[in-house]
């Protein structure tokens, strides 16, 4: 694995797509162009963002840029799984692992921007 795939955090990111959009299956239709939504395109951003962010890595601040993105993207899932919670859409062991996989990849996150020589 070359460039951005060659990220742990893009792979783990990557991951979480997948599972988000395994867990927004169990939704009700009501919610398909709500919560449903939201929790996809705010997973797809944050590995979208990364690559993205990766492609322009000659420039730190552009990188840090859209790794910034990715991180508030990472948060906007939190909300929408704690959400899905108290909805009653989520069980809460559900949620919480996902929590706990997206606050690790905002520290991942964290990580490689604190590497960026600005």
């Amino acid at each position: 694995m070359k460039g951005y795939e060659g990220l742990s955090v893009y792979r783990k990111s990557y991951n979480m797509v997948v599972r988000t959009y395994e867990m927004t299956k169990s939704l009700p239709k009501e919610e398909m162009y709500a919560i449903s939504s939201q929790m996809k395109r705010a997973a797809m951003s944050v590995p979208l963002n990364i690559a993205e962010g990766y492609s322009r890595k000659e420039n730190p601040k552009e990188y840090r840029h859209f790794l910034t993105i990715a991180k508030g993207s990472c948060y906007e899932i939190q909300v929408l799984l704690k959400l899905g919670v108290s909805l009653g859409y989520f069980k809460r062991e559900d949620a919480q692992q996902a929590w706990d996989n997206y606050e690790e990849i905002c520290k991942m996150l964290h990580g490689v921007m604190a590497g960026l020589k600005i």
